[in-house]
């Protein structure tokens, strides 16, 4: 049984962003202004996902998706209405066939996380709880900029971004569990690829 009885809440972020980058060149304001300025779970899941993607390997794309992140989450811990976003990350370009190609392999990853997420252990996403998940996918996203000299090791902040806002999204608070230890491991593995990096 997936989320919300069918409804497939990361497959048609997918779809959406696939639309998009049938374009040559893509900036990070054509993929947010596909899900509007009041959809902040949608919003926080395009970059999530992006650098989870072979996209995370180009210099500096998994800190503009970090700082996105950031930048995200806090509004919604602060319980924006609208979405805001600087010009300096909304005007970021990514090549399309590259884009393309990413958004091929997110889906396979869509499909996977709609599969088994539902709406189940409430308790881990409640209101309160929702803020504590918040304010970790904020933490995330600042952590990715140091990480760039570890390639791909922001794939892992991602994954669990990805993992938190689906909990989120579909209300289950299984993901929740899995996106926090996801973020446990990443602050065990992350440091020591850090060491052998230096």
């Amino acid at each position: 049984m997936t989320a919300q009885s069918g409804h497939q809440p990361v497959g048609d972020i997918v779809d959406r962003l696939e639309d998009v980058v049938q374009r040559d060149n893509i900036s990070l304001r054509d993929l947010f202004e596909e899900f509007g300025e009041s959809s902040f779970l949608p919003a926080l899941m395009v970059p999530s996902l992006l650098v989870v993607s072979p996209l995370s390997g180009i210099p500096l794309f998994s800190s503009a998706c970090g700082l996105t992140i950031a930048f995200i989450s806090a509004q919604m811990l602060f319980s924006r209405k609208h979405l805001w976003l600087p010009d300096f990350l909304m005007k970021m370009k990514i090549d399309g066939p590259k884009a393309r190609k990413a958004v091929k392999k997110m889906r396979g990853v869509g499909a996977w996380i709609d599969r088994h997420s539902r709406n189940r252990l409430s308790m881990f996403v409640a209101r309160p709880v929702r803020k504590w998940l918040q304010l970790l996918c904020l933490l995330c996203g600042l952590a990715m900029p140091f990480l760039e000299i570890v390639p791909f090791s922001s794939s892992l902040l991602g994954g669990a971004v990805t993992l938190l806002a689906t909990s989120m999204l579909a209300r289950d608070g299984l993901f929740a569990l899995l996106g926090s230890i996801a973020i446990v491991a990443a602050g065990v593995l992350v440091p020591m690829g850090v060491m052998g990096a230096i």
